[in-house]
Order: C-alpha cells, then structure tokens, then sequence
C-alpha cells in the first residue's frame, strides 16, 4: 500500500473537516464585520484578534484538505455559495449585539468540540495549538453571555431558539452514537456526535442556571436524519450569501493579486 493510500482519512472524515473548516472561514467573516460595532473598545479588539485566529486557523486545516486531495483553488476562490459547508447559523450577519454574541459563542464552541475529537495523526499538535487561542474566545463568549443574561435575557433566549436546530444540525444527528458514528468506528475521532451534542447542551445549561435564560430542549429529532445533509452538516439548502462569497473569495480585488 502506498504512503498515499495508507494515510486517506475516510471520506466521511474529509467532508467533517471540510465543515469545520468553512464554518471557521465565516467565524473569521462575522468577527470581522463586527469588530469595529461593539459596544467597547475591548470587544472591537477582541473581535479582531479572534477573526485573525480563525483564518489562521483555516489556513492550516485547508492545507490539510488539500494533501487529502481537495483542489486548493476550489476550496480559495472557486466555489459556489451552495458548496460551503459552514454551520448554517452563521449564514447571514447577526443584526444586533445579542444575536451576534449568541451567534459566534455557539458556532465557535460547536466547531472546537467536533475538532477536539479528532485523534487522527494528522493532527497532532495542531488541535493542542489551535485549543490554546480557543481558550480565550470561548471564555470571552461565555463572560458576554453571562453579562447579556442579566442585562437582556429575553433577546439572548431568542437568539438561542433562533439558532439552536442550525447549531445541533452541524454537530449532527443524535442517532450518530459510539457504535453507530462512522468516525468513531473509523478511529478518525474519540467522542461519538451524541456525546458532543450533549456535552454542547451541558454547557450552555449550566451557564446559564440561575438567569432568566432558557436553553432550548435537546430534541433528538433535531436534524430530522433524513433531512440531514452530512456533506454541509446541515438541513435544507439554505446557503450563506453569495455577496458574503464574494468578500471571502476577494473577487472584487483579484487584479491587486500578488503572484
């Protein structure tokens, strides 16, 4: 058996990194476009130096991807924007303080946790690195939501509705236990979706114990598993904005390209 051969991950495995990876592509986005809209200085300069770790973070992953045969033009600049595979809450901008902070602080947790349970050697080293940066995102959603908890829980619990069945169809289904997860059984990650479903559920219920804020159910019907497209991790067909697609792909100032 060829290097090559010996060292392809599943095909399963490629479409879950490829997720992470795009939904870590429009983390990058959604921080960059509030970075300068928040309600501090502190939280612009959060926002900055989160959006820069997320396209670092990309980066890395999207090389990845292409040493398992993805075309690296394909993934840069020449896809469609019904080929992205980002959670589907981050599709479009957030459109106050609140939704956003709701928005990035369940897309980023939702995205570490499925890429901490990688244990492939390809990884090794990056995910401990990529966890240190992590670290301080995550701590700064949960102290904003814990703030916004008591100052306007209403518009947090609204935000968690609105996003919670996108952020459960990106985690994946629950009938995706240890024995029949395809990449537990592939040995390609160490935590089966349900796990990190309920793990995801457990967080933000203990957050948020003691607010006004209520989590929404853990229903095990959300994704419908039938519905449930694992390529894009999501349900239905919706897509993020082909202006969004644009900027991502920098179509606009492609003559400005350094060769």
């Amino acid at each position: 058996m060829s290097a090559e051969a010996e060292n392809a991950w599943p095909e399963a495995a490629v479409d879950y990194v490829k997720a992470i990876a795009d939904t870590k592509l429009l983390l990058g986005q959604r921080y960059g476009e509030w970075m300068l809209k928040g309600p501090n200085l502190e939280d612009d300069i959060s926002g900055a130096s989160n959006a820069q770790d997320e396209i670092g973070q990309v980066r890395q992953l999207f090389r990845l991807l292409t040493q398992q045969g993805v075309e690296d033009d394909w993934l840069e600049s020449s896809r469609s924007a019904e080929e992205y595979a980002n959670a589907s809450i981050l599709d479009e901008e957030a459109e106050n303080w609140p939704t956003f902070i709701v928005q990035v602080a369940l897309a980023d947790r939702a995205a570490w946790l499925l890429l901490d349970a990688i244990v492939h050697d390809d990884f090794t080293g990056m995910v401990q690195k990529m966890g240190e940066d992590e670290y301080f995102h995550l701590e700064h959603h949960d102290a904003r939501l814990e703030t916004l908890a008591e100052d306007q829980p209403e518009a947090v619990e609204a935000a968690l509705e609105r996003y919670f069945p996108g952020i459960l169809a990106f985690i994946g289904p629950s009938s995706y236990g240890s024995s029949e997860d395809p990449l537990v059984s592939a040995g390609f990650t160490d935590r089966s979706v349900a796990e990190i479903r309920g793990a995801f559920h457990e967080h933000y219920e203990e957050l948020f114990a003691g607010t006004d804020v209520s989590v929404p159910p853990l229903e095990e019907d959300v994704p419908d598993p039938e519905a449930w497209d694992e390529t894009r991790r999501r349900s239905g067909e919706g897509h993020v904005e082909p202006s969004v697609v644009e900027q991502l792909q920098g179509i606009s100032n492609q003559e400005y390209v350094i060769e």
